[in-house]
């Protein structure tokens, strides 16, 4: 199972972002086609059956071309490969910009970037009655301590729906509502703009006297 996660993430950190990046490409060509009034109709017709239509075929191939993707990117030509097709797409104005932020996102929420936060935090920001979603990054240290509250962390307010870019705040720990969600959990609520909300945690209940 190792293998199979590791292959799935690796393959989509490389088909994601190039995909969205080539997606949102043509989306801009279509619209430039249609403002000079040159788009002709044009339908993608990707229907096609196997044998006959089994429930579930769809995403099973998908993983599979998802496992095989990551396969020969973790393999020592397939990085190669992506640098090659990398720097191909960092000499494109347009696409180079796209990609960059996609492959941000998606490294974001699939990798271990997140073990950089600590816990996910309510912060009052921008404004007092405003509250907004944080990520604790450490204790302030250094010359900003010694001219704040001893007691201020950093927390990082990331920007929706692209969590690489914000802004880094040090306020009082005691002005800050920690969260039970999960740094990853609290990722996905970001990205998607409160639409992934996880749901709160019942209590546990208390024990009942007696019992073992």
């Amino acid at each position: 199972m190792g293998f199979l996660r590791k292959n799935i993430l690796a393959g989509i950190l490389v088909v994601a972002p190039v995909a969205l990046t080539l997606y949102v490409v043509v989306m801009l060509l279509g619209w430039i086609d249609a403002a000079v009034g040159a788009l002709l109709p044009q339908k993608y017709q990707q229907q096609f059956d196997l044998f006959y239509h089994i429930p579930g075929m769809g995403l099973l191939i998908a993983l599979v071309f998802l496992v095989v993707i990551g396969a020969i990117a973790r393999s020592v030509l397939g990085q190669v490969l992506v640098r090659m097709g990398e720097s191909i797409l960092g000499h494109i104005p347009i696409m180079r910009g796209l990609y960059g932020a996609f492959k941000q996102i998606f490294q974001t929420m699939l990798t271990n970037t997140s073990e950089a936060f600590r816990k996910v935090v309510l912060v009052e920001f921008p404004r007092r009655g405003a509250w907004t979603l944080g990520f604790v990054t450490g204790t302030t240290v250094g010359e900003a301590s010694e001219k704040l509250n001893p007691s201020t962390i950093n927390v990082f307010v990331p920007t929706t729906p692209n969590p690489t870019s914000g802004f880094l705040l040090m306020v009082p720990q005691e002005d800050v509502v920690v969260l039970d969600m999960t740094v990853e959990q609290g990722i996905k609520m970001v990205v998607s703009g409160g639409i992934i909300t996880p749901p709160a945690k019942k209590p546990e209940p208390a024990p009942v006297e007696g019992s073992v």
